[in-house]
């Protein structure tokens, strides 16, 4: 089972990287989460420079794919030959977006008739590209989420693993990050956030 974590050049750390900690936290055999960029490396948001795992063209072929946000989500779909190279299929994938990530799949026509949910101020960057923008962190439909705000890259993440193994694989791995002396409402409320999507 690969997760990829798409991760853009100028990316919020806090939206793939989160992700990534509590994704890793199921122990499966074949179980594997990388982070697919469309270089080598590249440069967070705030100077962090980390090594991709995987490309872009191996995201593709992912069982499940998160995008991640970054500050420069806006030339990334300005891109064509980059977008040329995203070939989603939610027939076959898990597809989440987080933030910015959602204006992404919404220009790859991934998010039709599908509501979303995104950061305050990509908002008007995603219902400009025609899609309806909820006032909540979580929405799924189908094989398709997408999660606004930075913290609610732990929603995507519990959701991936709910679906991919089962929820009590998901409640586990937020129990390990969650705050001491706050485990039980930390999961409570997550999980409440996407159970209705299951």
């Amino acid at each position: 089972m690969h997760i990829a974590i798409l991760t853009f050049e100028g990316f919020n750390e806090l939206d793939s990287l989160i992700a990534f900690n509590i994704l890793n936290r199921v122990q499966q055999p074949g179980w594997r989460v990388s982070i697919a960029s469309p270089a080598t490396k590249v440069q967070s948001m705030n100077g962090l420079m980390i090594e991709a795992h995987a490309s872009l063209e191996d995201a593709c072929d992912a069982d499940a794919v998160l995008v991640g946000s970054g500050r420069l989500t806006r030339e990334v779909v300005a891109n064509a030959e980059q977008m040329s190279r995203l070939r989603f299929d939610p027939a076959r994938q898990l597809l989440g977006a987080q933030c910015s990530g959602t204006l992404i799949l919404a220009k790859l026509g991934l998010l039709a008739d599908v509501p979303a949910c995104t950061d305050l101020i990509t908002k008007p960057w995603v219902e400009e590209a025609g899609v309806a923008v909820l006032n909540q962190p979580f929405v799924a439909k189908g094989n398709v989420a997408t999660a606004g705000g930075c913290l609610a890259s732990q929603y995507l993440a519990a959701w991936f693993i709910a679906r991919l193994v089962d929820v009590e694989a998901a409640r586990s791995a937020l129990h390990y990050v969650a705050p001491v002396g706050e485990k039980d409402i930390y999961i409570e409320r997550a999980m409440a956030n996407i159970s209705r999507f299951l």
